[in-house]
């Protein structure tokens, strides 16, 4: 796919990752849209590069696709990254005092982190299915979905943040499958620890943590490496159907 002359939708933009991803796609020529809560970070953002700014809540139809929209007044749409955070819901499945996990806690982290990711991937096939191709394989574009490790090996405490990035990893090559006939990849990065702006000063404690259990590099990854991994997959036409860690190798411990 040739970046440039194309639209794309960061949804969680003001984000550490997400960030680093919108500057990525913008270096390398694409119109960008910016879609997240933070109205203040993605007002400066937006200022900064002359790019768009929507306040956008991933769990909203209509925010979503007016986020898409705006993408298509500008440039055929062809790449959206869904990066965004939210609460995760954490808690032993049953305390030691023998209480269970709250119900309502699973299902807001489930809310947050898969049901918000499915809105986003249905609402953004759609826009992009209107794109023509852009070469003879019929190619219209690419979704980059966010899980996590934790969708993998969660640690105690995970069950709702697993649960749900594990239902985005799942639904990364059933998305690939569905979207082939209108020639819409599906990839999903699936991050380790990532250091990035929102731990503030407890950034340098856990890079002190989990740095020494990284096998190599030995320190936690940096939010640049996912835009720049992004931006890759959007690159590379034959990449689809597959979940890719981005983690040094790091498998998490149970705590």
């Amino acid at each position: 796919m040739q970046i440039s002359g194309s639209s794309a939708v960061v949804v969680g933009g003001t984000g550490g990752m997400g960030e680093a991803t919108v500057r990525r796609l913008h270096a390398a020529g694409a119109k960008v849209v910016i879609a997240d809560v933070n109205d203040e970070k993605g007002k400066a953002l937006s200022d900064e590069l002359g790019v768009r700014y929507l306040h956008t809540d991933a769990g909203s139809e209509d925010d979503v696709n007016a986020a898409y929209a705006a993408a298509a007044e500008q440039a055929p749409v062809r790449v959206s990254v869904h990066v965004h955070g939210g609460p995760a819901g954490g808690g032993r499945l049953l305390k030691k005092d023998g209480t269970p996990h709250k119900l309502e806690d699973f299902r807001l982290t489930i809310e947050s982190y898969l049901i918000s990711f499915f809105n986003v991937t249905r609402l953004a096939a759609a826009a992009i299915a209107k794109s023509e191709p852009y070469n003879d394989d019929g190619s219209r574009g690419v979704i980059i979905n966010t899980a996590s490790v934790a969708g993998y090996e969660g640690q105690i405490g995970q069950v709702a943040y697993g649960a749900a990035k594990g239902g985005i990893i799942s639904m990364t090559l059933n998305a690939a499958r569905d979207l082939a006939v209108v020639g819409i990849r599906s990839v999903t990065i699936a991050p380790g620890t990532i250091n990035t702006p929102a731990y503030g000063k407890a950034a340098d404690q856990l890079e002190a943590y989990w740095g020494p259990q990284v096998p190599h590099p030995r320190r936690m990854g940096r939010a640049d490496e996912y835009g720049q991994l992004a931006v890759a997959i959007a690159e590379n036409d034959y990449l689809n159907g597959e979940v890719i860690r981005l983690d040094g190798a790091l498998r998490f411990p149970p705590k």
